[in-house]
C-alpha cells in the first residue's frame, strides 16, 4: 500500500529524530563540497530542521553565499539512512535560539543564550529521501542468505524507500 504524502513526511520526522549527528554539506566559495557534522535539534519534523552555530564559522559564510545545502544522517545500526536537501539561512530570533536551548550546549557556547556569536542554521527541506530496513541481524542475514539463494540483489525486499517532496 502506497504511503500519503502526510505519511512520507511523518515517516521522515521519524527517521530524522532516531539519529541524533548529521552531516551538513555546504558548498565552498571555489565550489568544492564540505561536510561536517551538527547535531539536529530534537523539534517535531515541519519541513525545518535546526542547528546551533557560531555565527562566525566558515558553514554560515558558506550558506550566506550558496544557501542549498544537504543534509545526511546514518545510523546504520538501524539501518537508517536519509538525506535531505533544502535551503539555509541564519537566524538569531532570541525566541527560537530560548525555545531550542539546552544546557548542553553550554560545553560549546559556555556564554548561553547571551553569546553573542550564538546563533542557528535552519534549513528549509525541499527534498528528501531515505530508505528504512529491518535492523534485527537475524532479519538482515536471512535477507542475505534468501537473495543468494534466489539471485534476487540484497536489500530489495523489506526495505522501505521513498522520496519526499515538501
Amino acid at each position: 500500500m502506497a504511503q500519503t504524502h502526510e505519511d512520507s513526511v511523518r515517516k521522515l520526522g521519524e527517521l530524522i529524530h532516531e539519529v541524533k549527528v548529521a552531516m551538513l554539506t555546504t558548498v565552498e566559495p571555489d565550489g568544492h563540497l564540505r561536510s561536517r557534522p551538527m547535531a539536529t535539534q530534537g523539534t517535531d519534523f515541519d519541513g525545518q530542521l535546526w542547528f546551533f552555530t557560531a555565527l562566525e564559522s566558515g558553514k554560515v559564510d558558506e550558506v550566506q553565499r550558496e544557501e542549498h545545502v544537504n543534509v545526511a544522517y546514518s545510523q546504520p545500526d538501524k539501518q537508517i539512512y536519509v538525506s535531505v536537501s533544502g535551503k539555509a539561512s541564519v537566524s538569531r530570533d532570541k525566541a527560537k535560539l530560548k525555545e531550542l536551548w539546552n544546557p548542553i550546549h553550554k560545553a560549546w557556547f559556555p556564554k548561553g543564550l547571551e553569546d553573542p556569536n550564538l546563533g542557528l542554521l535552519c534549513v528549509d527541506v525541499d527534498r528528501a529521501e531515505y530508505w528504512d530496513a529491518p535492523s534485527a541481524k537475524l532479519v538482515q542475514l536471512f535477507g542475505f542468505v534468501k537473495a543468494v539463494v534466489t539471485g534476487k540483489a540484497y536489500g530489495e525486499e523489506g526495505v522501505e524507500h521513498e522520496k519526499v517532496t515538501l
